[in-house]
């Protein structure tokens, strides 16, 4: 469990995605970036596109990704953007997108997210949400477009998960909150660590030339909030007696958020490198027990047991 040493780059925490890709040609890639509409899914397109990536933004919404593709088809030098819908939620959403999918993908960025949703809220498979969501629907996804990514030759998946993973270990017994009480952030937590699970698991693809790695963005004002009512905002100290917004010090701005996703979809610094987990451009320490001490990854969610479960748990639920 990450006994190799721990990957270094010349990127703070401080750095921006154009700032990560400066000088990086991705001219004649191809990318799907889930979530790309909106928050750090945005920047991360635009950085993508603007180095000459081919980039697909899968969402929900397409309509919602108008205007950045405007924005990009003025820029010189960029690779086209499109958008196409995708429910990571309703799995025929997922095999739609997959199924028309065509030739080699050389990038997948599992973006989308929702976080803390108040009130148990489950799929008409019985999903709890956010695992549906976070999880399922990608591992759905990167399992059905893995002759695409195969194809490819050299192929980067990246995992979009939080520093949240490190309260709540996923939970075998009941992952969708059936039986226990529900809490919005252990539902969270519990979907973000099995996010860095899946990366660890998806060690058995490298030999299929796709690696696959984890990381957190950081802390960011995005929608990925808009769950949150006005006294939890306030209670998290970014919100003023008047209601606006009011990012602390030590927040990131998306461009800034999405600067360790494009570190491990494109920079040369990662050719190569699979299963591990990254924070503010650097591969992030292990952290063992209830270590106060913010930021690292749970060794909960590189335990390589757990992944190899987790994986076969996934691919079931999934028949």
């Amino acid at each position: 469990m990450n006994a190799q040493p721990l990957l270094t780059t010349p990127f703070d925490a401080s750095a921006t995605a154009a700032e990560v890709l400066h000088g990086v040609d991705l001219t004649g890639r191809r990318a799907v970036v889930t979530g790309g509409a909106s928050g750090i899914g945005t920047e991360t397109v635009r950085a993508l596109a603007t180095a000459g990536a081919k980039v697909t933004i899968a969402t929900r919404r397409p309509v919602a990704a108008e205007p950045l593709i405007r924005e990009l088809s003025a820029v010189p030098g960029a690779g086209p953007v499109r958008a196409e819908a995708l429910d990571l939620s309703d799995l025929a959403s997922v095999d739609t997108f997959a199924r028309t999918w065509r030739g080699p993908l050389d990038i997948l960025v599992a973006n989308a997210g929702i976080m803390a949703l108040p009130t148990r809220t489950v799929t008409a498979r019985g999903w709890e949400m956010q695992l549906a969501t976070n999880f399922l629907g990608h591992f759905a996804l990167a399992g059905a477009l893995h002759a695409r990514l195969r194809e490819a030759g050299s192929a980067r998946i990246v995992v979009v998960s939080s520093g949240a993973h490190r309260s709540a270990p996923f939970d075998f017994d009941d992952p969708h909150f059936a039986r226990r009480p529900y809490d919005p952030w252990t539902a969270y937590g519990q979907s973000k660590s099995a996010e860095v699970l899946f990366t660890v698991a998806a060690r058995r693809w490298a030999d299929d030339g796709i690696t696959t790695n984890a990381l957190s963005p950081g802390y960011i004002l995005t929608a990925l909030q808009r769950h949150l009512d006005d006294d939890t905002m306030r209670a998290f100290g970014v919100m003023d007696a008047e209601g606006n917004l009011t990012p602390l010090p030590h927040y990131k701005t998306p461009a800034q958020g999405a600067a360790t996703s494009v570190l491990l979809a494109a920079s040369p610094l990662l050719t190569g490198v699979t299963g591990r987990y990254f924070e503010d451009n650097q591969e992030a320490r292990v952290v063992h027990g209830d270590e106060e001490r913010p930021g690292g990854v749970a060794a909960h969610a590189l335990d390589p047991r757990a992944a190899d479960r987790l994986w076969e748990y996934a691919a079931g639920a999934l028949r």
